[in-house]
């Protein structure tokens, strides 16, 4: 009879040395360079974590699986690798799929790794198999928005899938894909050299000489030309290559969200962010240019202003020369003069390179129209900056984060008026430091993805600018902290409700019906601070504008996770754009 340990190690003579194939596959992931999985346990997956308890891997407990992926996200967006989340079956991968999702709306490369029920029980509905269209169905819940998903049939599959999963996850656009695991085959026998393969080394697809020369010669003859960045510009850090070609031939830069921070926020080319709640300037020069280079975006809605001609981007008339890793995107919003499936970074750079010295069209003026056009804008918010009404004006929460926050250190936002808010009017000067749930827009991103921020970064502040309504949705962010040790900072921006959407609502129809939080027919408020203290973690409820600063100095400087409660007025982010959603609605009688 076959003991565990001969199935662990089984040297017997003449037979090929055998070891249980999860001991084997965190040992790839460590020859990966994997550091942190992040997940929950789970019947299915017992197995693995045992695995993982003896490896250099670090294994980060959630109490939710959506934390645990929306962890997995941040962890993935500041330190460039994939994150890689480990899930239970049913439930547990349900959990998980908004967050999964959101890294994929987001381009975010994730492999996650989910049990299942035993592979030789298909089909006869052991405890949580999904299987009502099909056996071990539960895998298809991730078609929509993963690269891929797979399922393991035998051990055998095992190391080629693994590989390939992280090879998918990291090429081409990057995102999710789901390897889905029977527990069986966690348990089981495989060569002890049967993980051999390692992901290919990839080149990222570059320009042509021809391509190349063809673009640099558009930007220097346009008259007014402009280059718009877009996420991947991010992703792909390319924020020097960028600057380098906008200055070459004098071009203005504006930016969707997902890529604030593409230049530095004083850059006196710099228009800002696009669409609804973009900048004017930005979203007139968009409109009136006579030539755009998108790259790493697939101009999206929120950012074209619901791709209305009359508000950011008119094209045509204005010519496109769309660049992106994602054939699929180029021509799939606009009509495109000339596509390029290539690298933002190497694009940029190789642009950047054959324009340098180049003769352009003279743009004078440009450079100070801008300035003042920025000025301007900003001074209508200006004296919100500096308010010191109580509850707090939003915009003074974003003055004094930006004084206290140093400029390598994370902002990480979740949706509502701290997404949009930051976006429009916070200034960014470090490439990367801004990260923000954008395709998805998921409510509940920023509190979790912190945490992966900071692990990703441990030297280097992270701060979560976050709504009560997003916060509410997931408070167990503070144990995951205390227990990793994660010194984050929570700001959560309480207007007793949902704000953003009560806005809508009320400018439509005059109520703010099942959007805030009422008790009695009061405002109510939950107190985020003391739940955080019972936690074990430092917890402060403002009670003044002029307090928020030094509280923010004070978390930065802790050992603690904090969390700063911050009553704020329900006032709308400013919206020079367009969101055809306000056409929609209509009021009956």
């Amino acid at each position: 009879m076959t003991t565990t340990a001969d199935r662990h190690l089984d040297r017997a003579p003449g037979r090929a040395e055998t070891r249980i194939a999860s001991y084997l596959l965190v040992e790839y992931l460590e020859r990966l360079g994997v550091e942190v999985v992040f997940g929950l346990c789970g019947h299915t997956v017992i197995a693995f974590l045992d695995a993982l308890r003896q490896s250099r891997i670090r294994f980060v407990t959630a109490r939710h699986e959506q934390v645990a992926a929306h962890a997995a996200d941040g962890y993935a967006r500041a330190s460039g690798k994939p994150g890689v989340l480990l899930t239970h079956l049913g439930p547990g991968l349900t959990n998980a799929a908004t967050g999964v999702a959101n890294a994929a709306l987001d381009s975010i490369p994730l492999v996650v790794i989910a049990g299942d029920v035993p592979s030789y029980y298909y089909g006869r509905h052991p405890h949580q198999e999904v299987n009502l269209h099909q056996d071990a169905d539960q895998f298809q819940i991730f078609r929509p928005f993963c690269k891929r998903v797979y399922r393991v049939e035998r051990a055998e599959d095992l190391p080629r899938t693994m590989e390939r999963a992280f090879h998918l996850a990291q090429t081409g656009r990057p995102g999710p894909v789901l390897v889905d695991v029977p527990m069986d085959i966690f348990s089981a026998d495989l060569a002890a050299g049967a993980f051999r393969q390692l992901p290919a080394a990839m080149a990222a697809p570059a320009l042509s000489s021809a391509t190349k020369a063809r673009i640099v010669q558009a930007l220097a003859e346009a008259e007014r030309p402009l280059i718009y960045a877009g996420g991947g510009v991010i992703s792909a850090r390319a924020a020097a290559e960028l600057a380098d070609l906008a200055e070459a031939l004098e071009v203005p830069v504006a930016h969707s969200l997902m890529a604030k921070g593409c230049m530095r926020e004083d850059h006196p080319l710099l228009l800002g962010m696009t669409g609804f709640w973009g900048t004017p300037i930005a979203n007139e020069k968009c409109r009136t240019a006579d030539l755009i280079l998108a790259v790493g975006t697939r101009l999206a809605e929120a950012n074209s202003s619901s791709w209305d001609e009359r508000y950011t981007f008119a094209i045509p008339p204005t010519r496109l020369i769309h660049v992106d890793l994602d054939p699929a995107e180029i021509g799939r919003n606009f009509p495109t003069e000339l596509g390029v499936v290539a690298d933002a970074k190497l694009a940029l750079g190789a642009l950047a390179v054959a324009a340098r010295g180049r003769a352009h069209r003279k743009r004078d003026g440009l450079r100070h129209e801008i300035a003042e056009a920025r000025r301007a804008f900003a001074a209508s918010w200006r004296d919100q900056w500096e308010s010191a009404q109580y509850p707090l004006r939003p915009e003074r929460i974003l003055s004094e984060l930006r004084k206290a926050v140093p400029e390598d250190g994370f902002i990480v936002t979740d949706v509502g008026w701290n997404k949009n808010g930051v976006g429009q009017q916070f200034p960014i000067t470090v490439p990367g430091t801004f990260i923000t749930p954008s395709g998805l827009a998921t409510m509940g991103f920023g509190p979790a993805a912190v945490l992966g921020v900071k692990l990703a970064q441990p030297q280097r502040a992270a701060v979560a600018l976050v709504g009560d309504g997003g916060f509410g949705a997931n408070p167990s962010v503070v144990a995951t902290a205390m227990e990793a040790g994660l010194a984050v900072v929570w700001v959560v921006m309480d207007n007793a409700g949902f704000g953003t959407i009560a806005g809508l609502e009320s400018m439509h129809y005059g109520t703010t019906y099942g959007c805030m939080f009422e008790c009695d027919g009061a405002p109510y408020r939950v107190d985020f601070a003391a739940m955080a203290r019972a936690a074990g973690a430092r917890g402060q409820m403002v009670t003044a504008a002029e307090d928020l600063g030094p509280a923010l100095r004070e978390a930065l400087a802790a050992k603690l996770p904090t969390l700063i409660q911050v009553p704020m007025e329900n006032a709308p982010t400013p919206t020079p754009g367009y969101w055809n959603i306000n056409d929609i609605y209509r009021k009956g009688s």
